[in-house]
């Protein structure tokens, strides 16, 4: 008989894999990690593994649902859910690059045109379109499609981070510090998440360009963690690409309603006029036409985008944008090389790294705990960065060729749905000791 896992536990198992993240800055205040009790802290972490590892496949996809429920709930009046239950900005509907003739073919449907964004780095333009009173989102969306049948049309989908920030609540096992790292100079590395806490001592020296929030980024747990292992560097802690110029857009801004498509649009846009390479996005959510696009469009130019295939769970279908054939999808694994139970699987992943027993910058401490993909993503992101100093076709696919030759093949022989092509970077994971540090 399977054993269910305590309220308190599933708490924890709900936490770690993302219920509370930056798309809930404006939902619920910041949460302590609570304690079991009868439960020693130093097994603490032994015990969420293991009731991670016993969790039911659709019990891991459910904490997603409920995620996305408990976010709808709170946001009525921004969000609502797409046909299949993804959150989306309700009532908006997103057109990429649409004619003229289109525009006043909506305009006199009854549609509204709202915010555009020219998309200069990419050649195209981004046509929010605001349904007619009385109409439906689902509705405006295959009518738009009716009325343009060569246009490209969709949701203005929400994307959700896909890792937790435990901050300093669980005692780490030991283990060695991070391997150093030569600096890499000349470097350019772009974030695609929340914003960046640029007083954190690991950004000290580094520098940091900065898109969104009309030009000032709000500091989220994510954005900070995720950009540490990118570029932060401290005393026995090292990223992936120190030295490397970090550019970051934060696509939430603090807001609940933060995520959606023509924010994502908008950062892809400035990295390509930026001559970005390596764009790192550590975040989840359905398929978008418009976003299948730009990808194609950015990495048919020559960037490599770095996605984290999510953690709904090894049952759960695959998550956007890891899941595109022109991304490379990366997954995480444990101290132990084990993938984690959380992670999505599937034919489109491609390498895994370390996304668990590590440690990363933290808001409310200097080091915090992490786990989840969204955290493997930017060691990927890091190494095809030291690579590729140039946008060139030719050079990004030599840098994907170079890295799956060094990678370490783990599971079943060969490429796997598990583990991609294998391991990277698992001698870089910092040292999840750092996360005993006191608060800042």
């Amino acid at each position: 008989m399977k054993r269910t896992p305590s309220k308190s536990l599933w708490l924890w198992l709900c936490l770690l894999l993302g219920v509370n993240g930056p798309a809930f800055g404006q939902i619920l205040p910041p949460v302590q990690l609570p304690t079991v009790p009868g439960l020693p802290t130093d097994e603490l972490n032994r015990t969420v593994n293991g009731t991670l590892r016993a969790a039911d496949p659709q019990q891991l996809r459910e904490v997603r649902r409920l995620r996305v429920r408990e976010l709808l709930r709170t946001n009525r009046t921004g969000l609502e859910a797409d046909p299949r239950g993804a959150p989306i900005l309700r009532s908006e509907v997103v057109a990429l690059s649409p004619s003229p003739a289109a525009l006043d073919t909506a305009r006199a449907e009854g549609f509204n045109v709202g915010r555009t964004r020219a998309l200069e780095g990419l050649d195209a333009t981004i046509v929010v379109l605001q349904a007619p009173p009385g109409m439906s989102t689902r509705r405006a969306l295959q009518r738009l499609r009716q009325l343009d049948p060569g246009g490209v049309y969709d949701f203005n989908h929400v994307y959700l981070d896909s890792g937790i920030v435990a901050e300093g609540a669980v005692e780490p096992p030991a283990t060695s510090t991070s391997a150093p790292v030569p600096p890499a100079t000349g470097v350019r590395v772009g974030l695609i998440d929340g914003g960046v806490q640029r007083s954190h001592p690991v950004f000290r020296g580094v520098t940091i360009h900065e898109h969104g929030c009309a030009g000032g980024g709000v500091p989220s747990a994510h954005g900070t963690a995720v950009a540490s292992l990118l570029v932060g560097h401290a005393e026995r802690f090292n990223g992936v690409a120190v030295g490397a110029e970090l550019y970051s857009a934060d696509v939430y801004c603090g807001l609940a309603t933060g995520g959606a498509v023509d924010e994502v649009a908008d950062a892809l846009a400035w990295m390509s006029r930026e001559r970005v390479p390596v764009i790192n996005i550590s975040l989840v959510g359905p398929a978008n036409g418009l976003l299948e696009q730009l990808i194609r469009v950015v990495t048919g130019r020559g960037h490599i985008v770095v996605a984290a295939v999510g953690n709904d769970g090894p049952g759960a279908p695959p998550l956007y944008p890891a899941a595109y054939p022109a991304v490379v999808a990366v997954t995480g694994v444990d101290a132990h090389r084990h993938v984690l139970i959380e992670a999505c699987r599937g034919k489109h992943v491609d390498f895994a790294a370390p996304g668990a027993d590590m440690a990363a910058a933290g808001l409310d401490a200097e080091f915090a705990l992490v786990r989840g993909t969204s955290f493997a993503a930017p060691i990927a992101a890091g190494l095809f960065a030291r690579q590729l100093t140039e946008i060139d076709r030719t050079r990004a696919e030599s840098a994907l060729a170079a890295l799956t030759s060094q990678a370490e093949d783990l599971g079943t022989r060969g490429p796997d749905k598990v583990y991609g092509n294998g391991l990277v970077g698992d001698a870089l994971r910092p040292s999840p000791d750092l996360a005993k540090v006191s608060a800042r």
